[in-house]
């Protein structure tokens, strides 16, 4: 009921056993509590929050336009639901140094069990996308090292995300990504990686875990678990999947609804009423007020 049972502290110290032991960690992205809930019902590793989930939430593109408190607030309220660990993407660390500090410290109070801070220059552009920019390497090792000095709890993590291979190739990627770890960085994430072969470079050249993104119409062909595992890939996640999924199903509906005036014909595409009451668990609030909770659902009730 309300909230998880796991404390943040212990939900990142079995989120760093779980990467220590070589498993494929999933993380699918939610796009809100709920959806975050729906992931951990299915049996996946973990919950991801993604910057552009958050920034298309808002109506905004993802240029680096949220502030931490909207992220931090929305990723406290992502994280709560579930047991299983969530990373939240913090993009450049919003500002200088300090800055970086003070978001590390706003995200472990959040419940967050990870984050990544990116090497872009600001304002930021969607990884996937032409016409990117780093900061110089000393600035990007300042970011993480920032990170890295003022995290309170030792188990949670932090990913380094160079987008460096799009703008100067994959051996940039590689050096500047070890730098990143020298400064701290407990996992990396190289992204738009062009083929599997490259991912598995990149892990083969570091000693710490490595995160692939698998993101619809991206640079990176969508390539399976399975594959990502056999190149070296410790964690993957699907950032704004599900959210496209959901947008996609709704402007279709919204079409049924203006062609035919109900949404009878879409029925079977819905969430029914007795699943969303069992996500939410409805049914144990009747312990602590019956008159919360005190009917019985049907097959036929929607």
């Amino acid at each position: 009921m309300l909230y998880s049972t796991t404390t943040p502290a212990e939900k990142r110290r079995l989120f760093r056993e779980r990467i220590a032991s070589g498993e494929l960690l999933r993380f699918p992205g939610a796009f809100n509590p709920l959806s975050a809930r729906l992931i951990e019902q299915k049996g996946f590793d973990g919950v991801y929050i993604s910057g552009a989930v958050l920034s298309a939430d808002l109506g905004l593109p993802d240029i680096g336009l949220t502030t931490l408190t909207e992220v931090a607030g929305r990723a406290n309220q992502i994280a709560r639901m579930t047991d299983i660990p969530a990373i939240v993407d913090a993009d450049t660390g919003f500002g200088e140094p300090m800055n970086v500090a003070r978001t590390i410290q706003e995200l472990e109070d959040a419940g967050l069990a990870g984050t990544h801070i990116e090497d872009q220059i600001n304002p930021k552009r969607c990884g996937h996308l032409d016409g990117k920019s780093v900061v110089d390497e000393g600035t990007a090792i300042k970011r993480v090292r920032a990170a890295a000095d003022a995290r309170r709890d030792e188990n949670f993590l932090i990913m380094a995300r160079t987008d460096i291979r799009a703008i100067d190739g994959l051996d940039a990627a590689i050096d500047r990504a070890k730098a990143l770890v020298d400064a701290g960085a407990d996992a990396i994430f190289p992204e738009a990686m062009r083929d599997l072969s490259e991912f598995e470079v990149m892990a083969n050249a570091l000693d710490v875990p490595i995160l692939a993104n698998m993101t619809e119409f991206g640079k990176s062909d969508l390539f399976s678990t399975t594959q990502l595992q056999a190149a070296g890939v410790s964690m993957v996640i699907w950032p704004v999947s599900l959210l496209r999924i959901a947008m996609g199903a709704a402007g279709r509906a919204l079409d049924t609804l203006n062609d035919e005036g109900h949404l009878t014909s879409k029925l079977g595409e819905m969430q029914h009423r007795a699943d969303l009451y069992d996500l939410i668990d409805y049914e144990s609030y009747n312990h602590f007020d019956s008159g919360v909770f005190n009917f019985t659902l049907d097959n036929t009730d929607r």
